[in-house]
């Protein structure tokens, strides 16, 4: 299913839950893996069931975790048998204990960072008893609009020769993202994100960027869902600019060009109109920028036939 209609009302709750519970698996990454430029390593990624690490090279065997939005389990593989735990309702202490024992079981015994980023407040994984809401449903929901966004993010995304981010999803604020660079270093981040040390914001936000991304909803919130596209450092005369399509607005709280997941889903043309999006904020930022496009953008990729240079 294509474009599903989504919402923060019917499935918000479900949205939350997997925000919280891919805290606990980004962790694990983050725990073992060099760090690498932007947090990158760390991400998770966007496949046909579901999003899952890249694979974690630990001391004493390779593994990758998996939440898997068709089966309904975060699966663990391995070299040894895949080991799975079912996603449900469920606390997110009940979730970290269940996860840690299966990591165990197969030989992973891994420390990691017991609480929750860029969520106010950041109650200990072992300590948040709440009840979380898992509905199927929902989350088939979710798979199915994060698959349609990377699909048009990854064809917004071979139209660039510059240093560009895979198509990722940060599990910090649970949205799936992509970025350009400008290739010139930017001023230092102030920070204070909300449980986020500012070293980690101050190192992703290094270069000049225009980045734009997926925001289903999440547990730090309200709201959702939407399309972002915003600019570090802001040039002059971003949030006065006018970007396509009409419906899309600039958010001065955020700072950043939003627009509605439901004015993508609900157009003739939702790719279209997303890609339409992407292009003008990205040069809206490109141009006040000064950034010199002429050497890092190229046409957009087509599939079977090489880039000519």
């Amino acid at each position: 299913m294509m474009w599903p209609p989504l919402s923060a009302e019917r499935d918000g709750p479900t949205i939350a839950a997997l925000h919280l519970f891919s805290q606990v698996v980004g962790k694990v990454p983050t725990a073992v893996l060099p760090w690498r430029n932007h947090g990158w390593h760390l991400t998770l990624h966007v496949g046909p069931r579901g999003f899952a690490t890249e694979p974690i090279h630990a001391p004493n065997g390779t593994l990758a975790l998996v939440f898997d939005l068709i089966g309904h389990r975060l699966r663990l593989e391995h070299a040894g048998p895949p080991l799975d735990l079912p996603l449900r309702s469920m606390s997110v202490a009940d979730f970290h204990a269940a996860m840690t024992s299966m990591l165990a079981s197969a030989g992973f015994a891994i420390a990691i960072h017991g609480a929750p980023n860029e969520i106010d407040p950041a109650i200990p994984f072992a300590e948040d008893r709440a009840e979380r809401t898992y509905d199927p449903d929902s989350a088939s929901r979710l798979l199915a609009a994060f698959l349609s966004a990377d699909r048009v993010f990854r064809l917004f995304r071979s139209g660039f020769l510059g240093k560009v981010s895979p198509v990722h999803l940060f599990w910090g604020s649970f949205d799936l993202a992509v970025t350009r660079f400008s290739g010139r270093p930017a001023p230092p981040h102030p920070g204070g994100i909300p449980n986020l040390p500012d070293a980690v914001t101050r190192e992703a936000y290094s270069h000049e960027v225009s980045s734009a991304g997926f925001w289903p909803g999440g547990a730090g919130a309200p709201g959702g869902p939407f399309f972002y596209s915003y600019a570090y450092p802001v040039p002059p005369g971003f949030a006065e600019a006018k970007v396509e399509p009409a419906a899309a607005r600039y958010d001065a709280a955020l700072g950043e060009f939003m627009l509605d997941y439901d004015d993508v889903r609900c157009a003739a043309d939702p790719d279209g109109t997303l890609l339409a999006f992407l292009e003008t904020s990205y040069r809206t930022a490109a141009d006040l920028g000064g950034w010199d496009r002429a050497s890092i953008e190229c046409a957009r990729g087509v599939p079977g036939v090489p880039r000519r240079v």
